[in-house]
């Protein structure tokens, strides 16, 4: 079984090529470009570096290639080789098995969102046309989709024929857990890749509003760091506060957990009965933020016993172990 993952899907997408190598499946992860949190993908096209009217020759050429090489492509956050789709009728007229995994703002349609979760906010330049114009294109020759949770199931559903909900993977041996000790001034850490979408606003309105209060804090805002730079500092914290406007926690909410640390975030009612039992995520959302992070400031003894639960959780439902042959019976069914 060989598979390529392509065209971008950052540390998700490379812990996940990984772990399936480790049960003897060839797996790639192709990025074809370059990203600013230095991801380390087992190829780069690089095509930041290439004229942009050059680009699509390059990855023609990679196509060409790789056609040869795979017998499964598994497509993620909605993009294929090109931009027109037109490599999907060729693969499938090859005989190549395709899977498409969905991230995010590549389906999270913004009317049906809405009607669940008042908070929400997507990137505008995923309008509800071209998500829709999308799915259309990708289920005409894929009958498979992965999403990572329930909330992102909801939008793809009357698309695919099967939809497999399988978490993301980390390597919690790479994330050795650092738990809160329960100090006097706590470290709270929040790293948002897009204000606007993680509710950063409100975040850095409750720190101001808890400080004016009395109560001791320290802040900081993780922006434009690369991604090791990025858990050190997590690594550091005794409270992380991840997203606010979503609806389900994400990749980082999943690192803090595993590295011992209390995580706040807005767990849609409607989802919290779906995710396993005892989700150690304090949960939150804007309205409610400043109560929230000012009582578990106040309530320190319960930080730890977060953190323990959280490395636990992380442990339990992410790892490579517990996951990845969920990917392999996807495979296997395409």
């Amino acid at each position: 079984m060989r598979v390529l993952h392509i065209p971008e899907g950052g540390l998700p997408m490379i812990n996940l090529c990984r772990a399936l190598r480790s049960t003897g499946v060839t797996a790639t992860a192709c990025h074809f470009y370059a990203n600013h949190f230095n991801f380390q993908s087992d190829v780069c096209l690089n095509l930041q570096d290439i004229p942009e009217h050059l680009r699509e020759k390059k990855i023609n050429q990679y196509f060409k290639k790789v056609i040869k090489e795979y017998d499964i492509f598994h497509f993620h956050f909605g993009g294929t080789f090109f931009p027109d789709k037109r490599d999907l009728k060729i693969l499938k007229r090859a005989g190549k098995k395709m899977v498409v995994h969905h991230r995010g703002s590549d389906v999270r349609l913004l009317s049906a969102a809405k009607s669940q979760n008042q908070f929400v906010r997507v990137k505008p330049e995923w309008t509800e046309e071209k998500i829709k114009e999308n799915l259309a294109q990708l289920s005409k020759y894929i009958d498979h989709a992965i999403v990572q949770d329930y909330e992102l199931e909801t939008y793809i559903n009357d698309y695919y024929k099967e939809t497999h909900v399988i978490p993301h993977i980390i390597d919690h041996n790479e994330l050795q857990p650092n738990y809160p000790k329960g100090k006097a001034t706590p470290l709270i850490v929040h790293a948002p890749t897009k204000r606007d979408l993680k509710g950063t606003e409100f975040i850095l309105e409750a720190v101001k509003q808890l400080k004016n209060s009395g109560v001791s804090l320290e802040f900081k805002l993780i922006e434009g760091m690369d991604h090791q730079e990025t858990i050190k500092l997590l690594a550091k914290a005794d409270i992380v506060i991840d997203q606010l406007r979503i609806g389900s926690y994400g990749y980082l909410s999943t690192e803090a957990m595993a590295l011992g640390k209390p995580v706040i975030c807005y767990i849609r009612e409607d989802l919290i009965d779906k995710y396993p039992a005892k989700l150690p995520i304090v949960n939150a959302n804007p309205d409610s933020i400043t109560t929230v992070l000012g009582n578990l400031i106040n309530t320190p003894n319960q930080w730890k016993s977060l953190g323990v639960k959280g490395r636990a959780y992380a442990k339990q439902h992410h790892s490579a172990q517990k996951v990845i042959n969920q990917y392999i019976e996807v495979y296997k069914k395409l």
